[in-house]
């Protein structure tokens, strides 16, 4: 009963300080931390992003047309960056479970094994839905992709017939780009919308603008971000705190109805 009481009292509050520090750093690298890219891994795409933080401040791609060989050249606008909603959603997450930690200071003191349980029930959540929005990009429909306003980040602006999106995918920065043509109304090809998804197939057929296309080529280049991939460590390890945690109080529980007064 004595340990379990220093494990209460001592040991919780030592691991809450350290999954702090922990999630602390890791906010750091959402904010701030700057990355340079270069995209050279296809013969049709190639170019340059600069990731900060969650904003893409600068991009530079150069795309080669498949049957004219023309070299298409386009970049962000100066005064442009474009937010990464998922790493957005992750320190969101992350922040939310730093308030959780910080919640109970010092002083506090834990009463049951169960309400530490039921604490580390509610961070391992927010960790969990943090490290989730980095490895699960969105599934998004053609007509999406086309509405949004990354279209609106380049100069010189994006032809009708080029869609480009980008994502994160566990430790890596995405970068697809997808060509189109233009459906005549007299074609007698089956008309059927793709739905949303991470990444569309050539075939697909959207409409939009009262114009029907269909997805001709796609184009994905990735390339690893070595703080994204800091990150995914930080959260298996925060995780696996977590649940160190829960284990001894579940074994201890498990020995003892024990309530100190």
């Amino acid at each position: 009963e004595e340990e379990f009481k220093w494990l209460l009292q001592e040991e919780v509050h030592a691991v809450l300080k350290q999954l702090q520090d922990i999630l602390k750093v890791m906010l750091i690298y959402f904010i701030s931390f700057l990355y340079l890219s270069s995209y050279c891994s296809t013969d049709q795409v190639k170019g340059v992003l600069t990731l900060q933080g969650d904003a893409l401040c600068q991009a530079d791609v150069n795309l080669k047309m498949p049957r004219s060989n023309q070299l298409l050249h386009f970049a962000f606008r100066e005064d442009k960056q474009w937010k990464l909603q998922q790493i957005q959603d992750a320190r969101n997450h992350v922040n939310q479970a730093i308030y959780l930690l910080m919640n109970r200071d010092v002083n506090y003191q834990f009463k049951t094994g169960s309400e530490v349980l039921k604490l580390m029930d509610a961070v391992m959540l927010q960790l969990s839905r943090a490290r989730n929005r980095l490895t699960t990009p969105a599934t998004l429909t053609l007509p999406e992709i086309a509405s949004s306003g990354l279209t609106k980040m380049f100069t010189p602006a994006l032809p009708p017939d080029i869609l480009v999106n980008f994502y994160i995918n566990l430790n890596k920065l995405c970068l697809t780009v997808y060509q189109l043509h233009v459906l005549q109304p007299s074609t007698s090809k089956n008309f059927k919308p793709a739905g949303g998804s991470v990444l569309h197939n050539p075939g697909a057929t959207f409409e939009f603008g009262n114009q029907r296309y269909e997805v001709t080529h796609v184009h994905k280049v990735e390339c690893v971000v070595p703080w994204l991939n800091d990150a995914l460590v930080f959260f298996t390890v925060s995780l696996q705190l977590c649940q160190q945690l829960k284990d001894k109080i579940s074994i201890f529980s498990s020995y003892w109805n024990y309530r100190p007064y």
